[in-house]
C-alpha cells in the first residue's frame, strides 16, 4: 500500500499525538474496522479504527487519491469506536 504524506498531514496528525508510523499501522491492521465515510469537496473520506503494534486504538480519516492512501487526520479512538473494534476483533 502506498501512502501520500506531506508536511500538512504529518503536522495535522501530530497535533493529535499520533505519529505517521502509527497511522500507517492502523491502515494496515488486518482487523481494522471501517466506521463510516463522508464526502467533502467532492472527495470521499473514510474513517477506520485499528490498532498499532503497541495496542493503541486509533481512528484514522483518509482518502484515496489515485493509487495512494492519504491520511487526513488521526486521533485516539473514543469508547464507542474502541468497543466496536474489540467486539469485532475478539469475537
Amino acid at each position: 500500500m502506498e501512502f501520500d504524506w506531506d508536511e500538512a498531514n504529518e503536522e495535522h496528525i501530530a497535533r493529535h499525538g499520533v505519529s505517521w508510523v502509527e497511522a500507517e499501522e492502523v491502515l494496515l491492521d488486518p482487523f481494522a474496522l471501517y466506521l463510516d465515510y463522508s464526502i467533502e469537496d467532492d472527495e470521499v473520506r473514510f474513517r477506520q479504527v485499528g490498532s498499532t503494534s503497541r495496542g493503541r486504538l486509533i481512528v484514522v480519516a483518509f482518502t484515496v487519491r489515485g493509487e495512494a492512501v492519504r491520511p487526513i487526520t488521526a486521533f485516539d479512538a473514543d469508547r464507542s469506536a474502541a468497543r466496536l473494534y474489540r467486539e469485532e476483533r475478539f469475537q
